[in-house]
């Protein structure tokens, strides 16, 4: 999810090239109604003491040592990351659903979240990965002869004669970055009215030409429209690519819809305030309603849902760093596993003339028509970077698509469409490049998702496996089946492999046994598995490939965890998520639950930022209510009911609303309130922040 596709989805494979636009303050930053501070865009001054904390521009937090090579910024070696992942991550076309029956929300979620948190630099050097034709494991062609990889860009000032960082070019806080950017020169793009880089004067409502997002080339010349990431389909056609806060809203459709979702709700917000206000102070309640909704759905419907519970909220502390660590971005929040290969939608027929059906089926979507209804399947090459398929799929439709199918399981199997053709192009005359055995014959080069996640761990530092549990306070494992919980290490004997060289039989590979959600054996065609056995064990295939679990990757081994009861995850990711979410949560000062003026707008003007994704989606679409589960992160209504209900209790009830004599989001009265004083902590670590004056005039 680096915040790739986190990620979850899910951090992306995209990244910015040069540096990110900052908002430093200026008009935009006047109080709302002349009374309440506005969060900045770049997340400068969250916290009044340490003012760059979690801000644009900032560093990664390292929470253990770097290790590179040289100590500096060479690449630790290790196995082959193309061989690893044809033997680790190859999901041999099965499907391996969530043991939880988490929809697919939970990696579009995760990736939206992603791309609000996190995006690195990567006017690095090539340092391409080597690919072997006559791996007997490969499958796929590849004309370009290497995967391709770039480093990521060194920050300024290391990897010489210190150990290489790297620069975060977003805000570690969930503030809907995605949605309203990181500079006023984008926002003011993204708002209707004048162009002129002062977003300002304004009117309070994003663009949205029949309530979709823009294209490059809707405000006129394309040129001068936000930079936006582009690459497979869009490479030909890069005007056509929709304009949002954050450069990656093409990368798939799931994403862009999530997206157009958001500006949506922000127009629907702005509809609902009274005229009498200024356009300015309708635009800032709406964007503080916004972050506090996706703030609320974070924590009392994704995180849940995953299985992650967090200690009860006790307000903000301006000693956390709520920095985003290294750790999070390169290895925890990079759940690809997650990402199904494909995204369904069942909907009235009636809503498509012949001519969208027949368009959809040209770029190689399957239509089926029974009777009243249509099926429409989206493969995930055709969902990259085509983000005209929403407003002909329709957003009603394909939102609710997203919640009607259970996510892939959070596992070391990664889809062959990340795994091999990630943002390629068919080759010409294969016009139906449908997941499946036949994929490989449709392309002629090769993008490793999974390869590159592994790689971006060495090019970034990242520890071993055993040294970053033992960062994030968890003992190292000293056996392959310690990590995978499986029985042996050990190969089969055998006929069917080939005696010294199991690693490199395609037979191993071989899936022996099914298991559905209720325990119960089942078959690849009923297509329901969420647990498989194959002929040569996990753990027997880590150790031919790494000899110790001391030389294992990071990102390897965390996938290969067996997961904690009642976890999504195992014990690493866990605890990295764990980290974040709560420097996220409690290292914000404009927290939802910290945050005055969410009450001032609920008394004020009726609006309730406590809203769940079903409930934003039945407010912003056609699709009603009641053809929505309560929490669409959640197949079963039971589960999905029960795992609200639970959320809303340990985060909700736990808090009172924000006092005035808390450190929140000031009003014209702050310089006279007692200023709070959290409680100094006891020992420090990488997350502990130094007291620093306070660049506002306030005292301490």
């Amino acid at each position: 999810m680096t915040v790739a596709v986190g990620v979850l989805a899910v951090v992306g494979a995209i990244a910015l090239t040069g540096p990110a636009t900052a908002d430093y303050g200026g008009a935009s930053d006047a109080p709302i109604l002349g009374i309440w501070e506005v969060q900045s865009l770049n997340g400068m001054n969250n916290n009044p003491y340490s003012p760059r904390a979690g801000a644009a521009g900032d560093r990664y937090l390292r929470m253990g040592s770097a290790r590179y090579a040289d100590g500096r910024s060479a690449q630790t070696n290790g196995p082959n990351v193309r061989n690893v992942s044809n033997r680790i991550f190859n999901d041999t076309n099965v499907n391996v659903f969530s043991e939880r029956d988490v929809t697919q929300w939970g990696f579009v979620w995760g990736q939206f979240l992603d791309h609000t948190l996190g995006l690195r630099q990567e006017d690095g050097t090539p340092a391409n990965i080597p690919f072997s034709a006559t791996d007997p494991l490969e499958t796929f062609r590849n004309d370009l002869g290497v995967v391709p990889f770039i480093r990521s860009a060194a920050a300024r000032g290391t990897g010489t004669s210190s150990a290489r960082q790297h620069t975060n070019t977003e805000t570690a806080f969930i503030d809907a970055e995605a949605v309203y950017g990181a500079s006023d020169s984008r926002l003011d793009w993204l708002r209707e009215g004048k162009i002129d880089g002062n977003p300002d004067n304004n009117g309070a409502r994003l663009f949205m030409p029949s309530n979709y997002l823009p294209r490059k080339d809707s405000r006129g010349n394309p040129a001068n429209a936000p930079a936006m990431a582009v690459d497979g389909r869009l490479l030909a056609a890069p005007n056509s690519a929709v304009v949002a806060g954050d450069m990656r809203a093409n990368e798939n459709i799931a994403l862009t819809a999530t997206q157009t979702l958001f500006a949506r709700e922000h127009n629907r917000i702005v509809s609902k305030l009274p005229n009498s206000l200024s356009q300015q102070d309708k635009f800032q309640i709406a964007r503080a309603v916004v972050i506090a909704e996706q703030q609320y759905i974070t924590y009392n419907e994704f995180l849940p849902a995953m299985g992650v519970t967090l200690p009860a909220y006790q307000g903000y502390n301006e000693y956390l760093d709520p920095s985003l660590s290294h750790e999070f971005a390169t290895v925890g929040y990079r759940a690809h596993s997650q990402i199904h290969g494909e995204l369904e939608v069942e909907t009235d027929a009636s809503r498509y003339p012949k001519r969208v059906l027949e368009a959809l089926e040209e770029q190689g979507i399957e239509v089926t028509v029974d009777d009243d209804e249509v099926a429409i399947a989206v493969p995930l090459n055709v969902a990259f970077f085509n983000p005209g398929l929403v407003q002909l799929i329709q957003l009603g439709p394909l939102l609710k698509g997203i919640g009607g199918e259970p996510e892939y399981k959070n596992d070391e199997l990664i889809d062959n469409q990340l795994r091999s053709v990630m943002f390629k192009v068919p080759v010409s005359g294969n016009e139906e490049c449908l997941d499946g055995p036949t994929l490989p014959e449709c392309f002629n080069g090769v993008a490793d998702l999974g390869a590159i996640d592994i790689q971006r761990g060495r090019d970034h530092g990242m520890p071993s496996y055993n040294q970053m549990r033992n960062t994030f306070g968890l003992p190292s494992k000293n056996s392959f089946t310690a990590i995978t919980g499986e029985p042996t290490e050990s190969f089969p004997s055998d006929p069917l492999l080939t005696p010294g060289n199991e690693i490199n039989d395609p037979n191993c590979l071989d899936i022996v046994a099914l298991f559905d959600i209720n325990g119960k054996a089942t078959t690849v065609e009923n297509d329901n598995a969420v647990r498989i056995v194959r002929r040569c064990s996990l753990a027997a295939r880590l150790k031919a490939l790494y000899g110790s679990t001391s030389n294992l990757d990071a990102f390897t081994g965390m996938v290969a965890e067996k997961h904690v009861d009642g976890s999504e995850l195992g014990e690493l990711q866990l605890a990295i998520w764990k980290d974040q979410f709560i420097a996220a949560r409690d290292g914000d000062r404009f927290f939802y639950l910290n945050d005055p003026l969410q009450s001032f707008i609920r008394k004020n003007y009726g609006i309730d930022s406590r809203r769940t994704l079903a409930q934003v989606i039945a407010a912003n679409t056609d699709i009603p209510l009641s053809e929505l589960n309560a929490n669409v992160f959640r197949v079963s209504v039971d589960a999905a009911a029960a795992a609200t209900s639970r959320a809303r209790t340990e985060t909700d009830n736990k808090r009172p609303e924000a006092q005035p004599t808390a450190l929140t989001r000031h009003n014209k009265k702050f310089h006279t309130e007692k200023p709070h004083k959290a409680v100094p902590p006891r020992h420090s670590g990488p997350r502990t922040l130094g007291r620093r004056r306070r660049q506002d005039g306030c005292p301490e």
